[in-house]
């Protein structure tokens, strides 16, 4: 089922438009797609930057799963009916106060691959009711399944930008 505009903000549509295929079905491919494309990164390659303003891939990774976890949060609380409105949360300051450039890249895929099993499990446990839930977050409407979409498609574009940006 094609998700319909007011499931979540404008903002949002360069992600969503990236998803062909069923969310539950990408979020599993991405979970084996993803990884492997880190993998082949060479050790030299972890920490460069295409322009001074960008992050490394390192940092990339680290956003990734930063906000994977922001997201399921957000499914989560839409799905069990919170009524709170979730706050936006700042991207650059979050990988400022990391030290996502001194982990090991081993560390970084793992932790992509336990936050995307344990998003994928919380996926497959929620009800046709569940997913179509709509909250507030950003203060913007969005539904629970536009959530997950949105980590389907968040993913698809940081792997176009490593493979094209980070690794020509």
């Amino acid at each position: 089922m094609e998700l319909s505009p007011n499931e979540y903000a404008p903002y949002y549509a360069q992600y969503m438009e990236l998803v062909k295929g069923e969310i539950g079905t990408e979020l599993k491919l991405q979970f084996r797609s993803f990884p492997a494309l880190l993998l082949n990164i060479p050790k030299e390659k972890e920490l460069y930057k295409y322009a001074p303003d960008k992050w490394t891939i390192k940092e990339v990774i680290g956003h990734l799963i930063d906000t994977e976890r922001i997201m399921a949060y957000r499914a989560l609380s839409i799905a069990r009916l919170d009524k709170t409105s979730l706050p936006s949360f700042e991207e650059d300051e979050y990988v400022r106060n990391t030290n996502f450039n001194i982990r090991e890249m081993d560390e970084l895929i793992n932790d992509f691959e336990v936050m995307r099993i344990s998003n994928i499990s919380l996926f497959n446990s929620l009800n046709k009711d569940e997913i179509l839930r709509i909250g507030v977050a950003s203060g913007h409407d969005i539904s629970v399944r536009a959530l997950f979409q949105f980590m389907v498609g968040h993913t698809e574009h940081h792997a176009k930008v490593i493979k094209t940006k980070y690794l020509n």
